[in-house]
């Protein structure tokens, strides 16, 4: 077994190439093993070339909204009037401790995500 570091998209592609004929190797064997390294050297490769950004609590909430096919008046009854909502799904204001204590209870989601610190827009001066 002949395992290099990968250093390039070009030793990435052979490194991916490599996996794909190993891919059926036995637990355990020298081929198992040298698959599980590659894997661990891909998946190492991948985080530091492509790094994916964290969410913070608007990305999660929108998600949500999305995936159960809600409208922002669907979430009144966690964060407030509609404006307050609004203005939270544009990034002009923070979720408030009670919204998320709300939005967790009543909808289930995960407080740790949804207190994630959120980039404000600021708006142009005029």
């Amino acid at each position: 077994m002949v395992v290099r570091p990968i250093r390039n998209d070009a030793d990435h592609a052979a490194a991916l190439r490599r996996i794909e004929e190993l891919w059926e190797a036995p637990e355990g064997s020298e081929e198992g093993d040298e698959l599980d390294v590659l894997a661990v050297l891909v998946s190492v490769y991948e985080d530091a070339r492509w790094p994916i950004d964290a969410s913070d609590a608007v990305d999660v909430l929108r998600y949500v909204m999305e995936q159960r096919n809600l409208s922002p008046s669907d979430l009144v009854p966690y964060i407030g009037q509609r404006g307050r909502v609004y203005d939270i799904l544009n990034r002009r204001r923070r979720l408030s401790l009670t919204m998320i204590q709300r939005l967790h209870k009543e909808l289930g989601i995960p407080a740790d995500l949804l207190v994630q610190p959120v980039q404000l827009v600021r708006e142009p001066a005029e």
